[in-house]
């Protein structure tokens, strides 16, 4: 049984719909997140699950419990709904120490000073900030900021946790340990996650499963598996990861790359229907072998037109062709120097219309 539900949930603002007709089920103890680029209404959804903003159609219910209902004209106000947000900025109170701080929403709800006691503690130690209960916000680091605001969603017993981009203020190292940390604290305590971000792997790593959103528009739910792998439409392949679109053409149960069709055949297993038409190749850097051009294995001959190291991959781009090939290799893999004739093999191909 879903335990966050949002029914044909439509949100407009003036002349814009910011979200459009969107379904969703999440379950109990699922990390759910919303992925999409700027203003595609993922932030916009979870203020309405929160309540911050009220719908213009459709329903939103969590555990059974109707939150609000364009059609039944009702509305929980947020501080009813017995959620754990945690914002982009850090959001802490300078004036309150650490303890303060996390205690603080606590006693807005008069519970007796040893629960407070006790949950205050509970949530700053699960956090990592048990030394620094008297401390400061201006005495901490930006990760230490959020992870009070982390042990303040925590502490109220939160039924789910929403977390708007919790991470984007962070450097790349604190950022990938402040993954973990958060999935972490949601196997000890049990809350479900909705979590709107922009950043892919953020997504990728923390997700049980991925909504992507264009223009306020569902575009696929599904594994983050399954979202790489497996992407409903052009859109999502060139949003989730790195790709390439190539231009392409097909003749006598060949593809070719269009332009230079005497460099070699890229597939001998054209998409059904598609003989004698120009078609776009999509495939990922990271899924194109690259070898010297003498290689008898054949494949697709290239130009090397420029390389970068980045670290342990080496980032190529090769012109088939007009058409420019990104490519990705381990470093320990065969090297090649820019003006390199070679020849590329696509290992997994996905095809749309041009």
């Amino acid at each position: 049984m879903a335990y966050v539900k949002l029914e044909h949930v439509t949100k407009r603002f003036g002349s814009v719909t910011a979200v459009s007709d969107l379904n969703l089920e999440i379950e109990p103890g699922e990390c759910f997140s919303m992925l999409g680029p700027s203003g595609c209404g993922k932030t916009t959804t979870l203020r309405m699950v929160a309540g911050f903003e009220d719908l213009d159609e459709g329903e939103i219910s969590v555990g059974g419990r109707l939150l609000s209902s364009s059609a039944k004209k009702y509305y929980l106000a947020p501080e009813k709904r017995n959620f754990g947000m945690v914002f982009q900025a850090f959001a802490v109170w300078p004036h309150l120490n650490v303890f303060e701080n996390v205690a603080f929403p606590l006693k807005i709800r008069h519970l007796s000073r040893a629960e407070i006691g006790e949950r205050t503690r509970s949530a700053i130690l699960h956090t990592g900030l048990a030394k620094y209960e008297r401390t400061y916000p201006n005495e901490l680091s930006s990760g230490q900021k959020q992870r009070i605001a982390l042990a303040r969603a925590i502490a109220i017993n939160p039924a789910v946790m929403l977390l708007d981009e919790p991470l984007s203020n962070l450097d790349p190292k604190l950022r990938e340990e402040m993954r973990f940390e958060i999935k972490d604290l949601q196997k000890k305590f049990g809350f479900t996650i909705l979590f709107v971000t922009h950043d892919q792997a953020e997504a990728m790593a923390l997700s049980d499963r991925i909504l992507v959103m264009r223009d306020g528009v569902a575009q696929q739910v599904d594994t983050p598996l399954n979202i790489y792998t497996k992407p409903a439409n052009r859109f999502i392949f060139s949003f989730i990861g790195l790709s390439n679109f190539i231009p392409a053409v097909v003749s006598g149960g060949k593809v070719r790359v269009e332009n230079a069709e005497d460099a070699g055949v890229v597939s001998h297993e054209p998409p059904p229907g598609a003989d004698s038409r120009r078609l776009t190749i999509a495939c990922r850097p990271s899924e194109i072998d690259l070898r010297p051009s003498e290689s008898i294995m054949g494949g697709v001959r290239g130009t090397v037109k420029r390389k970068a190291y980045l670290g342990d991959i080496i980032d190529y781009r090769v012109m088939v062709g007009t058409a420019e090939v990104r490519v990705q290799k381990g470093r320990r893999s065969a090297d090649f120097a820019e003006g390199d004739s070679c020849c590329l093999e696509f290992n997994r191909l996905h095809y749309y219309p041009v």
